[in-house]
């Protein structure tokens, strides 16, 4: 992020698959609004649109990924443990609130099954590992 609050070249190429947007919020202890940024759903096409199909086919064709938005609810998709475990743990770094809305609020593809319920079923989740390069960033 820099300075004046514009997202950095390296975040927008870190989230590509989001739609960043700048929201307003109210810090909880101090009653203050700001504005923060907001990595949101996307589209494929927006992602087209941005990066170029040319580079989708290059970071996902070799995993036989077709689609970053376009999911169903009856795939079967799965989070990624070591991802999940790292917004798990980010989202409680940031107090109750926070970690009870994440846990509560956030929903699989299935667009039932609650992240609560879901570290529920599955506690391994939460002993993954990040790979070396990782640890620092995701909280190794």
């Amino acid at each position: 992020m820099l300075e004046n609050g514009v997202p950095s070249q390296a975040f927008l190429e870190r989230e590509k698959e989001f739609e960043i947007v700048m929201v307003p919020f109210y810090d909880l202890q101090t009653g203050k609004e700001s504005n923060g940024i907001l990595c949101t759903q996307s589209t494929d096409e927006a992602y087209f649109k941005r990066w170029g199909k040319e580079y989708f086919e290059k970071e996902y064709g070799p995993y036989g990924i077709q689609t970053i938005w376009n999911w169903d609810k009856d795939s079967d998709l799965k989070p990624c443990a070591v991802y999940l475990r790292h917004c798990t743990l980010a989202a409680q770094s940031m107090g109750e609130i926070c970690y009870t809305s994440f846990l509560d609020d956030t929903y699989l593809v299935d667009r039932t099954t609650t992240i609560r319920s879901y570290l529920e079923q599955n506690p391994h989740v939460m002993e993954a590992k990040p790979p070396p390069a990782l640890e620092g960033r995701w909280g190794g």
